[in-house]
């Protein structure tokens, strides 16, 4: 299984997932310009795309969904039932046999690709996180949650890699120009991880061999990709991790893609 963070941040995000035999993406928050760049960036044609995943309504993550599902002709669309509802006015028209619904207990199938939701705490109608499997290589995918519940928890535990938020520095969203309606919503249940939070849920999920963890969704004006690393490192090496080795942090970005990464179990 391969991977790349295609962008991350409040302004817009998207992945893409592949594997010998199938070629997915997960939202499409940025312009279809730039996704298809981002992809070409990595070697891959836009036109190799098998369906696109969408994760919730915000339009950081829809914005360039409809655009790509026209673009790409034959592209096939999977949301939940809230978030169709909810991203109808950001998408336009998309052809109704493209169309797809699943229910976050609905596991999907794509040739040797397999894939679970499950649920997150944010204020969307029904957002979801991503578990990909190939074989006993496993991906997860975490942002936009207020709070990693236990079921959250179980659920990428055991991961070979996870992207997994870490939205802001608490200090620097209380000081910053966020209006307090903004800042409380931020904050709370239904918002956005913290640094200090991802650190602690890494601390509690990671185990075993050496795995990547890729902090995502990190907000332009509360954080910086400096402190969420040594945030995140902090809390890991306070609970007994060996940052580098057992566990290797990355970076993701808002203007451009990482690095096609390839995860298999060890």
């Amino acid at each position: 299984m391969r991977f790349s963070v295609l962008c991350s941040g409040s302004s817009g995000n998207s992945i893409y997932v592949e594997t010998d035999q199938t070629k997915i993406l997960i939202d499409a928050g940025v312009s279809g310009k730039q996704i298809t760049s981002s992809l070409k960036e990595i070697g891959v044609d836009v036109s190799e795309l098998d369906a696109l995943l969408v994760t919730h309504e915000h339009s950081d993550h829809v914005r360039g969904v409809g655009v790509m599902a026209r673009k790409c002709k034959g592209l096939d669309v999977y949301a939940t039932a809230g978030t169709w509802r909810g991203m109808q006015k950001h998408v336009g028209d998309i052809a109704e046999e493209r169309q797809h619904v699943f229910a976050v207990e609905d596991a999907l199938n794509f040739a040797d690709l397999h894939i679970e939701p499950f649920p997150v705490s944010h204020d969307a109608l029904d957002p979801v996180g991503f578990c990909f499997y190939q074989g006993e290589t496993k991906l997860a995918l975490a942002t936009d949650l207020g709070y990693a519940s236990d079921r959250v928890k179980r659920a990428i535990q055991g991961a070979d890699a996870l992207i997994f938020e870490a939205n802001h520095d608490p200090e620097m969203l209380r000081m910053g120009p966020y209006p307090w309606s903004v800042k409380q919503r931020i904050l709370g249940d239904k918002g956005h991880l913290s640094n200090e939070s991802a650190g602690d849920v890494l601390s509690e999920v990671l185990s075993g061999d050496s795995k990547d963890v890729y902090l995502a969704h990190l907000s332009p004006d509360n954080n910086m990709p400096e402190i969420a690393e040594i945030t995140v490192r902090g809390v890991l090496t306070q609970n007994g991790y060996q940052v580098g080795k057992e566990v290797v942090l990355h970076d993701t970005y808002r203007d451009k893609p990482t690095a096609l990464k390839t995860i298999k179990r060890m």
